[in-house]
């Protein structure tokens, strides 16, 4: 499919997205029964993830945002850059990470490693996309929607060089 100059080709619907979300919604409400966990979404990708996730959730919780930079067009430039911290005060809180993807894993260790700096309860990983090929991680993910190969992906909140975040699907941007 060619759109707004692009070449893009479905990799995963959004009913499957949803029907997945789901499941790890049902997971976290259940893991998280009796507390109230504060979710951070990494911005700017997270946004669309986190606020379904949210609306599937049994549970109460908060949430609070984090903004970080890593990437330069498709490219990571190797280096985490942070460019918005969290407000809420997480000592002793249960925190979940939500994230739209691991790539390399450099970003999600930039940021376990700095909130587990501030002495949460627990610290929960949820993505809704990991690229196992290429990610290279010394710790687990809680929560894993969908494992995806080593491609260049956009829409459901992801972007190329801020575009193409407003697609419903995620979507493989080829050339």
């Amino acid at each position: 499919m060619e759109k707004y100059g692009y070449k893009l080709t479905t990799l995963i619907s959004n009913d499957e997205i949803q029907r997945r979300i789901k499941v790890i919604a049902d997971a976290i409400s259940e893991q998280f029964k009796d507390e109230i966990p504060i979710l951070i979404g990494v911005l700017n990708g997270s946004f669309i993830f986190i606020s379904d996730l949210m609306r599937k959730l049994n549970i109460d919780c908060e949430m609070d945002f984090i903004k970080m930079s890593s990437y330069a067009g498709k490219e990571s430039v190797g280096t985490v850059t942070l460019l918005k911290d969290i407000s809420a005060d997480i000592t002793g809180r249960h925190v979940i990470i939500v994230e739209d993807i691991i790539d390399s894993g450099l970003t999600i260790k930039f940021l376990r490693d700095r909130l587990e700096g501030a002495n949460p309860k627990s610290v929960t990983i949820v993505t809704l996309l990991l690229k196992t090929d290429i990610a290279k991680l010394d710790f687990e993910v809680d929560y894993v929607g969908f494992e995806i190969p080593p491609e260049f992906v956009v829409g459901y909140g992801l972007d190329y060089n801020q575009k193409l975040r407003h697609l419903p699907e995620i979507y493989r941007l080829e050339e």
